[in-house]
Order: C-alpha cells, then sequence, then structure tokens
C-alpha cells in the first residue's frame, strides 16, 4: 500500500486494481497506520485505480466507520465516471464526500 501522512491525515494510494487479492493488505496497513499515527481523515486517492470489486468497497467502507468512531472524515479524490458510478451505485458517495479536480 502506498501512502502518505501530513499531521492527521493520511491519503491511501490505491493500486489499478482493489480486488480481493490486494483489500486484505491495504485494509490491515491502512488500520495500523491510522491507529500508529492517530490519524482522523482518511482520503482515498483513485488517481491510477480503474477496477474496484466488493472488496473495494469493503475497504472504503471498514476505514469510514473506524474513523467515524474517530469523530473524522474520509474522502475521494481523483475518481475517474467509472469509479464514481461504482461509488454511487454502492451508495458510498452517501457517506464520504468525492472531491473534483480544483475542490480541495
Amino acid at each position: 500500500m502506498q501512502y502518505q501522512i501530513k499531521e492527521n491525515c493520511l491519503t491511501i494510494f490505491l493500486p489499478a486494481e482493489v480486488d480481493h487479492h490486494n483489500a486484505e493488505e491495504i485494509k490491515r496497513e491502512a488500520d495500523k497506520v491510522i491507529e500508529e499515527q492517530h490519524i482522523k481523515y482518511v482520503i482515498f486517492d483513485f488517481g491510477r485505480t480503474d477496477f474496484m470489486d466488493s472488496s473495494g468497497i469493503g475497504v472504503i467502507m471498514g476505514r469510514y466507520r473506524h474513523i467515524f468512531l474517530l469523530g473524522g472524515e474520509v474522502w475521494a479524490i481523483h475518481t475517474s465516471e467509472r469509479m464514481r458510478q461504482i461509488l454511487n451505485m454502492s451508495g458510498v458517495t452517501k457517506i464520504i464526500q468525492i472531491y473534483e479536480e480544483g475542490m480541495m
């Protein structure tokens, strides 16, 4: 998992494919960083991502639940049209904010 930390914000740079092959590793590493670094905000960067299955949705939902309990927020950035459709159809956009170019 590639990530960056600035203060209490974790940005996770998602791979080209977020599926059952790598979802568990992303979850495990993200949770470890969130706990150790006292993270309150998580940004999922979809800049390189062109495929995501239900395991990827689970990664986002699980991190949202974790961060929500800490009083934080979760965002998605650099989402392609396809990724926005997946996030909309799964209901993820009801709980996380998607930022378009120029909004941040």
